[in-house]
Parts: structure tokens; sequence; C-alpha cells
């Protein structure tokens, strides 16, 4: 399989399915969402897996699904709890450019809504600042491009990813 995709990685918020869908309109790719991959095959929300299989039944299914993905000429989104699995990370680093679409703490808590209902894995009595302090540093291992969105709209986000990948 060539590496003829982009994945975008990153935190819960920053955007990465908006990004996505119009990034991969732009230049002609299909849009692959893969946490709607992990409930079309778990037949559950992610929010549901995570009840039923714990945080690390989770991870498990998630690497899996990450890890099976074969497509070309595409835009991948991944959810941000992707990083943690290393076969799923080796496999995405081999079939595409990983962009990390990277926003501040600040910014972040402001956007993101119920943690729970969006399917987000904390681990007991960890809080939103324990897995971005914790993730960073796995997106910034395994980025190709960061693409920092501080004081940036979609469409200048869009403009530097569009940018950073090209070069």
């Amino acid at each position: 399989m060539k590496k003829n995709n982009i994945v975008l990685i990153g935190m819960p918020g920053v955007g990465k399915s908006t990004v996505g869908v119009i990034l991969a309109k732009e230049i002609g790719y299909e849009f692959v969402d893969s946490d709607l991959l992990i409930q079309k095959r778990e037949k559950r929300l992610l929010h549901e897996i995570i009840e039923d299989e714990g945080t690390d039944g989770f991870l498990k299914i998630e690497e899996d699904v990450n890890a099976s993905i074969e497509t070309e000429h595409s835009v991948i989104a991944t959810g941000g709890s992707v990083v943690y699995g290393q076969r799923a990370m080796a496999h995405l680093k081999d079939i595409a450019t990983v962009v990390y679409l990277k926003l501040d703490y600040e910014d972040l808590s402001k956007r993101l809504g119920n943690l729970h209902n969006r399917g987000v894995v904390l681990k007991d009595g960890q809080t939103l600042k324990d897995i971005y302090d914790e993730r960073c540093a796995l997106y910034e291992k395994y980025a190709d491009v960061v693409v920092d969105e501080k004081g940036r709209d979609i469409e200048a986000t869009l403009e530097l990813v569009r940018q950073k990948i090209q070069q």
C-alpha cells in the first residue's frame, strides 16, 4: 500500500472530523472517520463500548480497527486515543502522512462539552488536563506535520494543513 493518505490526530474537539471532511472534498479524497468504523464494527456507540469493555478493552478494539484500515487517497480522522496503540500508529504512518492538529489546553477546554457523551477515554480519576498532558507527547512523536490551531478559524487551519502536506 502506498503512503497516499492523510491521517489527522489530536485531542477530541480539535476539529479532526470537520477539517477532514472539508479537506477530502477539496483534494478529491475519500473521508474515513475511524470512530465510525469502530461503532460500525462493534454495533455500539463509543461511550457504550467504553462502559461495556472498560478503557483497556476499548483501546484494544480501537487499535485493531485502526491497524486494519486499508484505503488509498483518503483523509482519515482518528479518535483522540489512537496514539495509545503502537501497532495502529505504525500502520497509519506506513499508509499516510500523519497531521497533528494541535490546540492549547485553554482553548480546548472551552470547546469540549460532556466528555462522557463524546466517548473520550478517561481512566478512573483522570481529568481532561491529565490526558492532554499525556497525549500531547504522543501526538508530537507520531506526527509528520504539526498544525497549530491557536488563533485560527477552520479556514485558516485548512489552509495551513494544505500548505504543510504539500511541502
